[in-house]
């Protein structure tokens, strides 16, 4: 794992010697709300329904086992005792005191964490996938870029004021596990003809208001040319973005209104300028980088007894079939730990849980830990000897969840519950569905399948892509939920198609069980997703299992 420089050090420590400042400042009366706003966003803070909300960066989605055991301990200390994991592999502590959030930056800070950034119309924090470094279809662990980038971006004199906040993500395998086609930016590590590695580089795709998917700028760009034509992109877009409507600020809306031809050609315009001035990364720099990402000492075991526990016993066997993922080194499981318990709320951890999983990661996880988009914790580098084991102790603090991958896996946004932009409840519609298909027993019959659900429009839930996508809106003072079908967040993504009218609050759980009883009535065998199934059938059969009440009525 990357660690932080003395530069790195101080960098923080001089802008949380700032915010304390400006905190002071505020609370005086010296600083009114509307003054304070843009310098807590620049920190991370956010005022929402009930409280402030502090969102501190995980970059690339990668914590120690020490800076997990700290946000146990910010959570106990000054929280109500949890955190929430966000889509952009963050984390978000929903109840400080703005008292107390000079002193939660320092503890941030001691272990090497921060919230710069990601807030504001800025390049938000770097995601990449969560399997980096431990996946088995993996061409390039995808960290040393996005550690890069963290590097270029943070406090960029140009880009703290873009039209509009600005994201990237980055992936290693041919298999898109960091949703990269729905980011400003999306970089996908590549293979060139002569075998070395680059980047096919995608602009233009965003979920909200306006969904667009990615488009390909640049086919392969040498690793050589990354920081170059990454400013490139962002410094054209600060000059072509719109700054007269934040709804047509986003870049994937510069890119529709100029076209594709016209951007790039702007881009490779601006990236020779660069380039005759800036030779890109020092490639000592990128060394320093690529060594911080070494893998651990991976040791060789017998795998018997993990086998025996399989057949042995079927709890085990079940979570295993769900939660544990291939690994590139023989021997070695990556374990995603669900934060989907049934009935809990999606992303949620309580500081005894962040703490077993740092315990777990010392001692099976070469003190490693990663946060997905998909808001679960993943545990990279387990050997397989030790999963039995892993197991047993995840089930003492309701983290055994076999899950993964099925109905009640659910992405929720924080929705009406907490954030003051949202139109509708997201969590209790997580819950009910979980709950609802546990006690139905159909989970591992309807197989894999991802819910996404969003509480308004920014799509924080991802909904757009989600196989079954459900949007909460208000309309007329009453909660009412609409429902896409197909939509796919990997390498081969697409938005899903919008089903018609939106239901009742009351009304969408029995929705979607409409939805997947048809699903299992028309698939072609158990193999076949319901994915696969909606674009082998289209959307008229499941557009007439959601709305069959409505048809009999009109039939009648």
């Amino acid at each position: 794992m990357y660690k932080y420089s003395d530069f790195d050090e101080a960098f923080v420590r001089t802008r949380n010697a700032q915010f304390r400042a400006q905190v002071e400042r505020r609370i005086s009366g010296a600083l009114t709300e509307d003054e304070f706003r843009p310098l807590r966003l620049m920190n991370g803070l956010y005022l929402q329904l009930h409280a402030y909300m502090l969102r501190v960066a995980i970059p690339y989605g990668t914590l120690s086992s020490a800076q997990m055991r700290r946000l146990a301990w910010i959570a106990e200390r000054w929280d109500k005792g949890y955190g929430h994991f966000t889509t952009r592999q963050n984390i978000q502590f929903n109840w400080p005191k703005l008292t107390d959030v000079p002193d939660i930056l320092e503890a941030l800070a001691d272990v090497g964490m921060h919230s710069i950034q990601t807030s504001g119309n800025t390049i938000r924090n770097v995601t990449a996938d969560h399997f980096a470094g431990a996946a088995a279809d993996e061409i390039e662990d995808p960290r040393p870029t996005a550690e890069l980038i963290r590097q270029w971006s943070t406090d960029h004199p140009e880009f703290q004021f873009l039209p509009r906040k600005f994201k990237i993500g980055v992936s290693g395998s041919p298999h898109d596990r960091a949703v990269t086609k729905s980011h400003d930016i999306g970089l996908r590590i590549v293979r060139g003809g002569d075998g070395k590695t680059g980047y096919e580089v995608l602009v233009g795709g965003g979920l909200g208001r306006t969904p667009m998917v990615g488009q390909v700028i640049r086919p392969f760009l040498k690793k050589a040319d990354l920081l170059p034509y990454l400013e490139a992109i962002v410094s054209t877009y600060n000059v072509m973005g719109r700054r007269d409507n934040k709804f047509k600020a986003r870049v994937k809306i510069t890119v529709f209104e100029n076209g594709m031809e016209k951007f790039r050609d702007a881009v490779d315009a601006r990236f020779e300028h660069i380039r005759r001035e800036w030779a890109g990364v020092d490639p000592s720099l990128l060394a320093h980088i690529e060594h911080s990402f070494l893998p651990p000492a991976f040791r060789s075991a017998p795998e018997d007894g993990y086998r025996t526990a399989r057949r042995a016993d079927p709890v085990f066997r079940a979570w295993s079939d769900t939660n544990v993922t291939a690994h590139r080194v023989p021997g070695y499981a990556i374990v995603t730990v669900s934060l989907k318990a049934h009935g809990t709320t999606p992303g949620d951890a309580t500081a005894a849980q962040m703490r077993l999983l740092a315990d777990l990661a010392d001692s099976y996880g070469h003190g490693e830990l990663r946060i997905s988009h998909e808001q679960n914790v993943v545990l990279p580098h387990v050997h397989k000897s030790d999963l039995w084991a892993l197991h047993a102790r995840l089930k003492t603090e309701g983290l055994a969840t076999a899950n993964v991958g099925l109905v009640s896996d659910i992405i929720a946004c924080p929705g009406m519950d907490y954030c003051a932009l949202a139109t509708a409840r997201s969590i209790p519609v997580a819950q009910e569905i979980a709950t609802h298909f546990q006690s139905l027993g159909l989970e591992e019959e309807i197989g894999a399948l991802k819910i996404k659900i969003s509480g308004c429009i920014n799509a924080c839930g991802h909904h757009h892509v989600g196989h079954i996508g459900i949007l909460g809106l208000d309309r007329a003072g009453v909660e009412n939920y609409q429902i896409t079908l197909g939509g796919d967040h990997t390498e081969t993504m697409t938005l899903g198609e919008r089903a018609g009218p939106g239901f009742a609050y009351d009304e969408i759980v029995p929705a979607i069980e409409r939805l997947l009883r048809a699903y299992l009535a028309l698939r072609a065998g158990r193999e076949e997703t319901f994915l696969a199934a909606y674009r082998r059938l289209g959307a008229g059969p499941f557009k007439a299992a959601l709305y069959e009440a409505e048809a009999e009525r009109d039939a009648a």
